[in-house]
């Protein structure tokens, strides 16, 4: 549980408030340590005339915090090491699956020893039964699962089994809310492209969108509304159960129960995009957290321990229709390849462990609350909250309930402090729009170190 509500109607995640305006001596002020990015500089100037803006996912041009990003060397536990010889305390963890840690030595050698028997098979393997039981047993919706190489992969593959399991072509998704870059989802989406500004994408016909209905997320009037408005054409509902993809956004229990109730009277699919929050924010994943139960859930990241992996699975009615069980054509050379089915194994064991979800509700907690405070006492407006060990902080008075609320926050300070960061040994999402993470390997020290590392921040921006 978090350590504070913010309301009767908001579930379980702590939203920090505060105006403090109380000014910091010019005398504390220390100057920015100087950040050596020479190889990191000369390798993205290289990789502009190799890759479409130098990189190959758009978030990591740190176009929205401004500078050159950081080139990657190595990785352990929760520390990242650039190509100058910088290391940094990590809050993303690879986006979300360095849940263990980077670099586990157990999640690592169980992948060598797989890797020594052979990397993909095409062909049916013992590692597939399980993890697919693994993920069976937690996770409170799922009957039956199909895995597949990434989460992008595992929505648009949810999106087409909604609308054959239904025979309805349209489908609501929320403000904000990222499900990939399949063509459907490409409105109104948070991630990168929230990030960079883009309404939607070039090239996304106008036909495949126009089946795409959005709604502001914790408004439930809004999608009885789109319901009314559509009668018997929504095959059904599509959201992130906490949203990641537009900066930590918690729900609150009457948005999720009235999506329960509404899908469940209309006849359509209720599906949970639990990509960022699966097997992170508790054992059982969002919806045995807030005890809201999907038809279909969609996963990712955690459940591949690092390697490329994703999976879709609901109730055994729905799933049927998968081929070759039923009519809906889904298929991936390398979904269920043994080294990311080993990883994926190995990470859910040691997240099993007691204690394990103990530790990421306690140096996340602390690390929220003393980062805001922090910020409000240097004078800053911000709000900030997280659930297990997914977080986000916002530079606006609060509470954030929406991607519309969220886009208030003041971004250019936000980007101030992003540079600050990193200047003083601490990596965070390049983008506000962004949630964090911590891993099982973060410590008190790492988390001490963090919030006097944003002290010294806070007083220069």
């Amino acid at each position: 549980m978090a350590s504070m509500m913010l309301s009767q109607k908001t579930c379980n995640p702590s939203l920090l408030r505060g105006n403090s305006r109380r000014q910091v001596s010019v005398k504390a002020v220390q100057a920015p340590p100087k950040l050596n990015q020479v190889n990191s500089e000369r390798i993205f100037s290289e990789a502009q005339s190799l890759l479409p803006g130098g990189v190959n996912s758009p978030v990591r041009a740190f176009r929205s915090v401004g500078g050159k990003p950081i080139v990657f060397d190595s990785v352990k536990g929760c520390k990242v090491t650039d190509v100058d010889g910088n290391t940094y305390i990590d809050y993303v963890g690879s986006w979300g699956p360095a849940i263990c840690g980077h670099a586990n030595d157990e999640v690592n050698a169980a992948i060598v020893a797989q890797l020594q028997k052979g990397a993909s098979f095409g062909a049916p393997c013992e590692l597939e039964n399980t993890l697919a039981r693994m993920v069976i047993e937690r996770v409170p919706s799922v009957d039956i699962v199909r895995f597949t190489s990434s989460g992008t992969e595992a929505c648009l593959s949810a999106l087409r089994l909604m609308r054959a399991y239904t025979k309805r072509d349209k489908i609501i998704k929320f403000v904000g809310c990222y499900h990939g870059h399949a063509d459907s989802f490409l409105v109104k989406a948070g991630s990168g492209v929230a990030t960079l500004g883009l309404p939607d994408s070039p090239g996304v016909p106008a036909g495949t969108t126009a089946h795409t209905l959005t709604a502001s997320y914790n408004n439930v009037e809004e999608v009885k509304q789109l319901f009314e408005q559509n009668k018997g054409q929504i095959a059904g509902v599509i959201l992130e159960p906490v949203v990641g993809n537009g900066g930590f956004i918690p729900p609150s229990m009457e948005f999720l129960q009235g999506l329960r109730d509404v899908c469940t009277q209309e006849g359509a699919v209720l599906c949970f995009d639990e990509v960022m929050t699966c097997f992170r924010i508790s054992k059982g994943c969002a919806q045995e957290y807030f005890g809201v139960i999907p038809d279909l859930t969609c996963m990712g990241k955690v459940i591949g321990g690092g390697l490329p992996v994703g999976a879709y699975g609901g109730k055994k009615e729905i799933m049927s229709m998968v081929s070759p069980a039923g009519p809906m054509y889904q298929a991936g050379t390398l979904s269920g390849n043994p080294l990311a089915m080993t990883a994926g194994i190995k990470t859910l064991e040691i997240l099993g462990r007691p204690g394990a979800y103990e530790h990421l509700q306690r140096v996340t907690e602390r690390l929220v609350k003393e980062v805001v405070a922090a910020g409000q006492a240097a004078g800053h407006e911000m709000c900030g909250g997280s659930i297990s060990g997914m977080f986000g902080v916002f530079f606006c008075k609060g509470p954030v309930r929406s991607f519309e609320e969220a886009q208030q926050s003041d971004t250019a300070k936000f980007a101030r402090f992003h540079r600050g960061m990193l200047e003083e040994g601490v990596y965070l999402a390049p983008s506000q729009f962004e949630a964090g993470f911590t891993s099982l390997a973060h410590t008190d020290e790492d988390i001490t170190n963090t919030v006097e590392a944003a002290k010294r921040v806070f007083a220069r921006i």
